[in-house]
């Protein structure tokens, strides 16, 4: 695990819900924009096959820019809008070799 004042690095797992998955490209496509107000940076962004499940690998310069995008007052108001229809995300903190 990194410092609290070192680079984070971070691969997300995002699920879509099967019924919502154009909402749900909208959704990844608002909140990632984001990224840049809290030293985070999209660095690629895959799509599966069937469209339903997407790849972030996000790095962030700090570990306090993490934990302020979370709390960013218009992420967490994109994620009221789209209530039941929010992808599901697991995210897993890497680091390179």
């Amino acid at each position: 695990m990194s410092a609290p004042d070192e680079e984070l690095f971070l691969v997300a797992v995002v699920d879509l819900a099967p019924d919502a998955v154009d909402a749900g490209h909208r959704y990844e496509d608002a909140v990632l924009g984001l990224l840049g107000r809290h030293g985070g940076r999209l660095e690629r962004r895959l799509h599966s096959t069937d469209d339903r499940t997407e790849v972030h690998l996000i790095r962030f310069a700090s570990r306090a820019g993490l934990a302020d995008f979370l709390a960013d007052p218009d992420r967490l108001a994109q994620r009221a809008a789209i209530g039941d229809a929010a992808p599901t995300t697991r995210v897993i903190e890497v680091h390179d070799r």
